[in-house]
Formats: structure tokens, C-alpha cells, sequence
């Protein structure tokens, strides 16, 4: 049935369901959260709407590229919201709430996500019901549209970050009429998304409007999330749709058609462990500084983040794609290994299988990508904390997809469907044990957001998880078989040295090439000081894990080879 909530002079129409005995959800789909956007510019408040708004559908997502990058879907009028409210016997008050930021590399995505039967994967009733939280989902641009920038105050850039924030602010101040409690907002995301929270709690912009957070692949240390070189990639987009590159430029991409600066968005893009052409800056105003130097904004922000085991197994099939090929070997030439090769093979022993070589690859790309900047923020976020909590896991429960090989884990974003019980809402996809692991997440998930404890609040769970810093950095390991063992310390150690001693360019250099060191090492060289490479350490890391775990020598190695 349909019915109306009101807040301050404007009032909208949802849709309520039962979901169980005495239990029901209020669903809200489409809620504008700011006025249709400018071009490359900052989202500004809705100017509100007469009588009652219908909010019981989707509206489409941001504009941006197809999957194949081949054409335009979405509007440029996409800032909208929807909101999942449980309901009892009595009207709920105050319950937590949980905004989720999607992933996509700030080039796709949408606040519903993917489609399959019409159930959308973020599809927020079974974290709400289960987890008795408000669960609000949203749009963002993305691509040109979302994160192109000219480099100066033309067209600072960060536009989704803006439209996060805006979505953000509006809920701290509305959804107290949606029985939700403002002083107890959760926002968490997935892959850019993950970042996307990060980059949230860092901002200066969001100060009081965040009680707590959490980074599910992701973080704004990442290599990837970080537009070190914007006026490039602007350039180039205005190029293509025939605008000048001079002081003009920023003029005439703002009264282009959009689908044409969206479809110029799919420029040529760097290895994703370089960086994005489209994401994230350093606008001395969203993010005022580097990300690393920012984390007294998070001080009393509660935090929990994560990666999957093979986080990097997609972006290495696109390197090496005999990866998943069980009849294809991945060739690794004999001088090929500088460093970081030495570092990754020294248990092969004298005859690798296959599935070594393979497995390091994916290794190598988890850690760079995604591990080691994941820890670099916890350490990060744990010594600038004052009331704010960390806490660290790690996700491996197998890929359930049929085609990869038997050696594999997580996958990249194979923890959603779980976070988002999927396994509940198309049971004939899943096991029983898959089920658990729904269950589990869902269970710390929404602990997490009603108590900063993930072992605290309405859920029971199968393992007390420790505080990061509590006792050794400790960290979870999530997957269908949890017990006293799931808790462990010093998540991949030796990983994080030997990242640390990294030449980059290591996937290409160790699996396809028979380079000589020094011959590489040169490469390497030349190619950073044309800035087709980013810095040894992206972001800060060395000087976070530097200083908790490393012997000053591995550093200075490193810095004289990338001089």
C-alpha cells in the first residue's frame, strides 16, 4: 500500500510491504536530493515541489558509457535517493542509518546497481529488516560528467564527490522524519565506492555529519584513486569533441552536448594500478590536502575496512589473460624477476606449477591495488584516533563463479551480493553455506552501525571480532567456516615488505617479459620521469608503513632505484 511522510513544508509518497509477521518496510525510490546539477559544477539544493511527490520508482541513473563504452545511458538530471524503513508494531524512531556508495570505477554505475528479474542488487531490505537499520542508497556523477578537471578553479573537479557529500547532508537533515537517528549515520561502499567513503570522512566538508564508516575494497590511498595528471586527461576528452585546450576549454565542454563529453570520457587509460583518467583530485577544497595528512577529520570516526583475498584476479585477467585458462601457461621469463620478483617467488621452490605462477600474479595485483593501501589507512586511521574504533577483515570465501579456476577466492566485489543478502532473496542461486556468510555480514554490518562494535547490537555473531590495534593488528577472515581461528594478526606481512620494495610495472615485467634487471630497472626509470609512472609509493604509503613495520634499509633501497 502507499502512504506519505512529511518534512518540513514538502511531502512524499512511498510504498509499504509486509516482510514478515508484524514486520513491514517502507520504501522510498526517487527522492531528489539536490536540483538537476550544472555542468562541471557543485550540486545546489532542490528547490523543493508542490503537493505530493511520488516517490515509488527508480529514476535513472547519471549519465554515463554503456558497458562496452560504445554509448550514452542515464540523464543529467539523476541526483535521487531512495530510503528502505523498517517497521514494527510501532512506528520505528531513530534507528541507525546506512547510506551506501557505489562502485564503478567512478566511471558507471547507480544507486539501485545491477538488474537481474528485477532485483537490483543493492536493493537495501534485507540489511534494513535483518539489521533493523535505515538503509538509503543514491546516485552520483560519474566520468566526464563526475570527475573531469581542468587542473585549476575553472573546473576543480570532483563533482561526485560533491554529490556524496550532498546526499550525505541531506539525510543528517531529514531523515529523523523517516524515523532514522542523525547523530548515527553509517555510509558504506564498495571498490571506488569503498574510496568514495574514505575520501568522505577525510573531507573537512562532512565534519559532524558521520558517526561511523566502512571501506569494502577500497581506499583513497589506492594507486587508482587519485587523478595526479587531470589537465591531461581534459585535454584530451576536449580534443574529441572539438574544443580548444587553452583557457576556453573549460567554457566550451559546459555547453557541449554531454553525451558527447560522456562518450570522450572513454579515453585511453593507464593500467588500473597507475591510476584512473577519471577520478578524484587535490582541489584544496573537498580534499584540501593530501589524503594521508588528512586523518585527524576521521579521529572520531568509527571505522572498519577490508579487502578479498584476490581483489586483484579481475584487473590481472586483463593483463595476463591466460590467468583463468587452466590449458594456457603464463610464460615467466628467467631474468625477468627485479625485485619484486625475488621477493614473490622465493617459496616456488625449482619446478612452480602453473597455478603458483598464476596465483602470485593475482597476489601481486591484490596487494598493490588494493592490500597494502588498505592497511596503510588502518594503521592510518588507528594512531590519529581519539573515540573513533578500527577494525580490520579480510574476505575469501570462493568466487561462485563456474567459470574461474579451483584455486580461486574472493573475487573483486564478490562480497556484495552477501553484504545485500542475496543469498535470502534468490535462494535456488545459492547453498546453505552460503547463507551463513550473508548472515554473518549483514550480523557485523549492522552491529557496526547501531553500537561502532560489530559484535555489539541486535545480531549475534559467530566470532568476536578485535579492534585492529587492541593486540597486534588483529583482523578478521570472513567466509562460510568461521570459528576462534577466523581472528588473526598482521594480515600478509611479508606482502606489505615486499610491496614496499616494488618496481612498478612488476605484472608485465615478471609474466611476460625476459628483460634483464638492469635493463628493466632503466625502463622503470625512464618512464617515471616522463610520468607514465606514478611515484614508487602512491599516496603516502611508505610513510605510514614505514614507520610501523620496516627497517629503514628497505625504504632507502627503494628510494635510490627510483631516483
Amino acid at each position: 500500500w502507499e502512504f506519505c511522510r512529511t518534512w518540513l513544508e514538502w511531502m512524499v509518497q512511498g510504498k509499504s510491504h509486509s516482510v514478515g509477521l508484524f514486520r513491514y518496510m517502507d520504501v522510498f525510490k526517487g527522492i531528489p536530493f539536490a536540483a538537476p546539477p550544472g555542468r562541471l559544477e557543485k550540486p545546489v539544493p532542490h528547490p523543493g515541489w508542490d503537493g505530493v511527490l511520488k516517490a515509488t520508482d527508480y529514476r535513472m541513473r547519471c549519465m554515463q558509457l554503456n558497458l562496452l563504452a560504445t554509448d550514452v545511458v542515464g540523464s543529467e538530471d539523476c541526483l535521487y535517493l531512495n530510503i528502505w524503513v523498517p517497521q514494527g508494531n510501532t512506528v520505528s524512531t531513530n534507528l541507525p542509518v546506512m547510506v551506501f556508495i557505489y562502485g564503478g570505477g567512478f566511471l558507471l554505475g547507480g544507486g539501485q546497481g545491477a538488474n537481474f528479474l528485477d532485483n537490483y542488487l543493492y536493493d537495501g531490505q534485507e540489511i534494513a529488516d535483518r539489521g533493523n537499520v535505515i538503509v538509503v542508497t543514491f546516485n552520483y556523477r560519474v566520468g566526464s560528467l563526475g570527475f573531469l578537471s581542468s587542473g585549476n578553479a575553472e573546473a576543480p573537479g570532483n563533482y561526485g564527490l560533491w554529490d556524496q557529500h550532498t546526499a550525505i547532508a541531506w539525510v543528517h537533515r531529514n531523515i529523523r522524519n523517516f524515523g532514522g537517528n542523525p547523530g548515527n549515520i553509517t555510509i558504506f561502499g564498495e571498490s571506488a565506492g569503498a574510496a568514495s567513503v574514505n575520501f568522505q570522512i577525510l573531507s573537512p566538508k562532512n565534519k559532524g555529519l558521520i558517526r561511523r564508516a566502512i571501506s569494502q575494497s577500497g581506499v583513497a590511498l589506492c594507486p587508482w584513486a587519485v587523478n595526479r595528471n587531470p589537465r591531461q586527461y581534459a585535454e584530451e576528452i576536449a580534443r574529441k569533441v572539438g574544443c580548444p585546450t587553452d583557457s576556453g576549454m573549460v567554457a566550451c565542454l559546459r555547453r557541449t552536448d554531454p553525451k558527447a563529453v560522456t562518450l570522450a570520457g572513454n579515453v585511453k587509460f593507464n593500467p588500473i594500478v597507475h591510476n584512473l583518467a577519471l577520478s578524484p583530485v587535490i582541489d584544496g577544497d573537498f580534499l584540501p590536502a593530501e589524503p594521508d595528512t588528512l586523518f585527524g577529520n576521521a579521529a572520531d570516526i568509527d571505522y572498519i575496512a577490508g579487502v578479498n583475498d584476490m581483489d586483484g584476479h579481475i584487473f590481472a585477467t586483463l593483463d595476463i589473460p591466460s590467468i583463468n585458462n587452466a590449458l594456457v601457461s603464463t610464460p615467466v621469463g628467467t631474468d625477468a624477476g627485479i625485485a619484486t620478483y625475488e621477493e614473490y617467488t622465493a617459496n616456488w621452490g625449482s619446478k612452480p606449477s602453473d597455478t603458483d605462477i598464476k596465483k602470485t600474479v593475482v597476489d601481486m595485483e591484490t596487494d598493490y591495488i588494493f592490500l597494502v593501501p588498505t592497511q596503510a589507512t588502518l594503521y592510518l586511521h588507528s594512531d590519529h584516533a581519539k573515540s573513533g574504533r578500527t577494525y580490520s577483515y579480510l574476505f575469501n570465501e570462493p568466487s561462485r563463479i563456474p567459470v574461474f579456476p579451483l584455486w580461486m577466492g574472493a573475487d573483486h566485489a564478490d562480497d556484495l551480493q552477501y553484504v545485500f543478502g542475496k543469498p535470502f532473496t534468490t535462494p535456488l542461486g545459492y547453498f546453505p553455506r552460503h547463507r551463513d556468510v550473508a548472515k554473518y555480514m549483514i550480523s557485523y554490518w549492522t552491529n557496526f552501525a547501531q553500537t561502532g562494535d560489530p559484535n555489539k547490537g541486535e545480531s549475534s555473531v559467530p566470532v568476536t571480532w578485535p579492534e585492529f590495534a587492541s593486540n597486534g593488528h588483529q583482523y578478521l577472515v570472513i567466509n562460510n567456516k568461521m570459528n576462534r581461528d577466523s581472528v588473526k594478526q598482521m594480515l600478509r606481512t611479508s606482502d606489505l615488505i615486499r610491496m614496499l620494495k616494488l618496481v612498478v610495472d612488476e605484472v608485465g615485467y615478471i609474466a611476460e617479459d625476459e628483460r634483464s634487471r638492469a635493463q628493466a630497472a632503466n625502463e622503470v626509470r625512464r618512464r617515471r620521469k616522463t610520468g607514465e609512472l606514478p611515484p614508487v609509493y602512491p599516496n603516502g604509503w611508505y610513510r605510514v608503513l614505514d614507520s610501523h613495520m620496516l627497517e629503514r634499509g628497505d625504504v632507502t633501497s627503494v628510494t635510490v632505484l627510483a631516483k
